[in-house]
């Protein structure tokens, strides 16, 4: 008999689904309209869980399910699963560390362009026939450069270090801020957030965020100025998002590049009419080579852990 694993998100890799089904019995739960009594009926079959950084896993979830051997997280956060009480019941619990590191670099610095050169109002006066109506240089504003800004990265793990590669390629000096100075690397390392605000034209946001929250508030956007841009590529809740709200439509920073969101899906309004801001949807490891990737460290953790092995990146063994 096939082990049973409970999924809590889709994958949208075919192949990967396809594998998973080949290996195991999957209950998709996702599908299921009342999940309690899913639960209830499946969750003593359950020995492993595949879920996603944003939704996690609750505790309650967790003791309903007694043969669980492992949590799976089909991404890179894990804020929305509690390690520790995974730790003190002996489940190891896996994320996709490394998978997706180029891509959510690549949009970072994609934001960054599509901010300062106004790629989205550009393309928008193209497509709607606007160029052809007004075609005097005057039409659209002048835009900004990106080659040679100061650039400052909250946040130099993997994915702050990516960024601060291809900023480094244009000619941007990086300074950056985290728990402790990271002797390997050649940028600044400044202290506190509002001085590495204060000293950078572009603040990009690349920390992991499980336990920050509201790190980026009026106080920061201030030092980062008028002719300053917000990049968040991380977790919405970094931001203080009225007071981002407020920045940009005072003037208080030039514009914004952003990914993620404090109550996703749902995004601040004021922000869809303001020209200089940039909106995705949490799509920054959403390539199929990224997801592919995942997805492949998923099922490497769940083989590794139902086979009494420790899992390769395991969290909490």
């Amino acid at each position: 008999m096939k082990p049973s694993i409970l999924q809590l998100n889709p994958i949208l890799v075919p192949a990967i689904n396809d594998k998973l089904g080949e290996l195991y019995t999957m209950h998709r739960l996702f599908e299921k309209d009342d999940k309690d009594a899913y639960i209830r009926e499946h969750g003593a079959s359950i020995k492993g869980v595949i879920t996603g950084g944003h939704t996690g896993i609750s505790n309650d979830m967790i003791e309903r399910l007694p043969a669980l051997q492992v949590i799976a997280v089909n991404g890179v956060g894990t804020d929305a699963v509690d390690l520790a009480f995974a730790r003190e019941r002996g489940i190891p619990v896996t994320a996709t560390f490394g998978a997706l590191t180029e891509d959510v670099a690549d949009l970072a610095i994609g934001l960054i362009l599509a901010a300062c050169r106004q790629i989205c109002p550009g393309n928008e006066f193209v497509k709607t026939g606007n160029w052809q109506k007004n075609s005097h240089p005057g039409a659209l504003p002048l835009s900004r450069r990106f080659s040679g800004k100061r650039v400052g990265i909250v946040g130099m793990g993997k994915v702050g270090r990516a960024i601060a590669q291809r900023a480094s390629a244009f000619g941007c000096p990086v300074s950056y801020t985290d728990l402790r100075r990271m002797e390997d690397l050649p940028h600044e390392f400044v202290g506190d957030l509002i001085s590495l605000a204060r000293g950078c034209d572009i603040l990009v946001l690349a920390a992991a965020a499980d336990k920050a929250e509201g790190i980026v508030n009026a106080a920061v956007l201030d030092a980062l100025g008028k002719d300053g841009y917000l990049v968040n590529i991380a977790r919405g809740k970094l931001v203080v998002e009225s007071d981002l709200v407020e920045a940009l439509s005072n003037g208080v920073i030039a514009g914004a590049g952003l990914d993620v969101f404090v109550d996703e899906p749902n995004v601040p309004e004021a922000l869809f009419d303001m020209d200089r801001v940039v909106l995705q949807a949490h799509r920054a490891s959403a390539t199929e080579e990224s997801r592919t990737a995942m997805g492949e460290m998923v099922l490497a953790s769940l083989a590794q852990a139902l086979a009494g092995q420790r899992p390769e990146g395991s969290l909490t063994t």
